[in-house]
């Protein structure tokens, strides 16, 4: 496999140190005499033609930018055939021999359908701040977005304890508990209420009353959004109406998104943008860049695209432990 221009794209959600990424793609490219074609908006951009040639300087300045200089959507109709092949044939006109795809398990699937349906070799980087990637311990974006919800914690609490309140606060990660019980530990919740957990009100009335005769005059529970966000509301209304519990909610959102990417995000992303490339000249398609035991390694793309929550979740008694 003879490979001189390698595309790349960002797909799904954004998060922190995807440019980190884009930027080790770049210059491993560049260093190996290859060229690198950017693909703006991903694979709806792709499908539009969205082209751009990078060089260093293309890449210069973004290692601490949060987001993605390329920018990302979402594209449905790219689950459809003839638009895969509608993409293969753009590429292929464009002269791009190969294709590095930064995202979740939505944009790997496609990716993988791009290998089996017309052999057009892929790379994967696993991206997401959910952390819910199967067969990686790691994906990028996710302490960035682990350490901007503790530090929103921490101010809430503040205002939490001066009023003698409780709140709901809400963080990002679908259907992954990761988000949730780390910055639940790192916190100090009184709770945290994981995604495929029913919650148990009476408990949770129970802990902050417990918490309230030992002295503790505020309270905060750390609620994982689930498929849809704004559960924290439902949660709210039942404390006041069968308990008569007033809690206020916080929902972080999509703060929790953006931001200049943390150490750990900077270099895992350079590791991987280097090992992407290093890859596909190898003719090592279809892979992803994953970590496995604190390293970075190579693994089939195959391994990786379905969501899991394997990370953090065996961390749930921890945390059950020390909110006592």
């Amino acid at each position: 496999m003879t490979v001189k221009n390698i595309g790349i794209l960002c797909s799904g959600g954004d998060s922190p140190g995807m440019n980190c990424a884009i930027r080790a793609v770049v210059r491993t490219a560049i260093s190996r005499g290859i060229q690198v074609t950017g693909i703006k908006r991903g694979y709806a951009g792709l499908l539009r033609g969205e082209f751009m040639q990078m060089n260093l300087s293309s890449v210069g300045n973004i290692i601490q930018r949060g987001g993605t200089i390329l920018q990302t959507s979402r594209s449905p109709e790219f689950q459809k055939a003839e638009f895969r092949k509608k993409a293969v044939d753009i590429l292929r006109a464009q002269h791009v021999d190969a294709l590095i795809v930064i995202g979740g398990d939505g944009s790997f699937n496609g990716a993988m359908a791009l290998w089996k349906e017309h052999q057009f070799p892929v790379v994967g980087i696993p991206g997401t701040i959910d952390n819910d990637i199967s067969n990686t311990e790691y994906t990028i974006g996710f302490n960035t977005a682990v350490q901007t919800a503790i530090e929103a914690v921490d101010r809430i609490r503040d205002t939490a304890h001066s009023h003698a309140r409780t709140f709901l606060v809400e963080v990002m990660g679908r259907n992954s508990s990761a988000i949730a019980l780390k910055v639940g530990v790192c916190t100090g919740a009184e709770n945290i209420l994981l995604p495929h957990d029913k919650v148990n009100h009476q408990k949770l009335v129970d802990d902050i009353n417990r918490g309230i005769a030992r002295g503790k005059e505020s309270s905060i529970i750390v609620v994982a959004e689930g498929p849809v966000a704004g559960r924290s509301y439902d949660i709210q209304h039942v404390l006041k109406d069968m308990y008569h519990l007033d809690a206020h909610v916080a929902i972080l959102g999509h703060i929790q998104r953006g931001g200049s990417p943390v150490a750990d995000d900077r270099f895992i992303a350079s590791q991987m943008g280097n090992m992407a490339v290093e890859a596909l000249l190898a003719g090592n398609v279809p892979s992803v860049t994953v970590v496995q035991k604190g390293k970075v390694l190579m693994t089939d793309l195959a391994n990786c695209t379905t969501k899991a929550d394997h990370n953090y979740i065996e961390y749930s008694g921890l945390a059950e432990t020390l909110s006592i």
